[in-house]
């Protein structure tokens, strides 16, 4: 394997005079402050061809020059976790997943995923989704149980995200939520982006993506709602942020929804239990999935509320 190249990067200071070295890089890179002390003080950041502390103070007309070395490679393992396999062919399977399992790994977290499952469980997967991906095509929060799309080679996953990309696959969830919903169906059209001031949460904002979810009420209770939710689009957390925005966030949603009244929910009563798409071969495939028995119990729970 050819190692990778370091990153290298020349910045000059022009209206920064005064500003931390530290926070001028943190800034134009995606480092931290503790990223850059560490290199700094193994001498792969120079100011004007010098070795610098973190802390220096800039100078206009300071020419800074980072070398950042690259990642160590990551070795993804395959691990035994039980996975149910709904359907498999040479091109594609579809997956029930587990709540729970987060999808794909993340910084310092090489296991446990459904990533790891899926090498353990099938001997070919695509590697178009990158080396940390192979086979996923698109993704479930690590508390949302379903149906989950595989690509088994580099073709079928550029058909399959094509198909995604273009609308063509109907995904389907059910949903606990507090509140009773008057309206049998609707559609939820608000633009959805990262929340301005958290980060890791998303937000309706104004200028957000689109993002439209469809909803039907199956049943409702005195003080809940069990709903059926149709995928217009596909944004990051876009059901939960919507039935929030109603003002009907999901029992037991740890981010969007309420701290108390969640029916002794460990986490989100959301679970993907349709989809439908036509396979490479032309065949028209559909497949659904009943929730776990947590989503059950918790509904029984509503069910005798007065």
């Amino acid at each position: 394997m050819i190692p990778k190249p370091a990153e290298s990067h020349v910045f000059t200071a022009a209206d920064d005079s005064g500003s931390r070295l530290d926070l001028y890089l943190s800034e134009r890179l995606e480092l931290s402050r503790s990223q850059i002390k560490r290199l700094a003080d193994s001498g792969l950041i120079l100011v004007n061809g010098k070795q610098t502390k973190a802390g220096y103070k800039l100078r206009a007309g300071d020419v800074v020059s980072v070398e950042v070395p690259p990642e160590p490679e990551q070795v993804l393992k395959p691990q035994p976790i039980p996975l149910e396999i709904i359907y498999e062919d040479e091109d594609l399977a579809v997956i029930n997943k587990p709540k729970g399992l987060v999808v794909h790994p993340g910084a310092g977290n090489l296991s446990e995923t459904l990533v790891n499952a899926l090498l353990y469980h099938f001997e070919d997967l695509s590697e178009e989704g990158g080396p940390d991906r192979p086979g996923i095509v698109h993704r479930l929060d690590k508390d949302t149980s379903g149906l989950m799309l595989v690509a088994k080679h580099d073709r079928s996953h550029a058909y399959l995200t094509n198909l995604l990309k273009e609308r063509q696959v109907e995904k389907h969830y059910l949903a606990l939520v507090h509140g009773v919903i008057k309206d049998d169906q609707g559609l939820i059209d608000k633009p959805i982006g990262r929340h301005p001031r958290d980060r890791k949460r998303m937000a309706i904002v104004e200028d957000g993506r689109e993002a439209q979810t469809v909803f039907t009420v199956q049943e409702r209770f005195s003080k809940y709602s069990l709903v059926l939710l149709h995928l217009i689009t596909g944004r990051t957390h876009q059901i939960r942020v919507h039935l929030a925005s109603m003002h009907h966030p999901i029992v037991g949603d740890p981010v969007y929804g309420y701290k108390t009244g969640n029916l002794g929910a460990s986490s989100q009563m959301l679970h993907a239990c349709y989809l439908a798409f036509q396979h490479p071969s032309g065949q028209f495939l559909e497949f659904s999935s009943s929730p776990g028995p947590e989503f059950w119990e918790a509904v029984e729970k509503a069910k005798m509320i007065d």
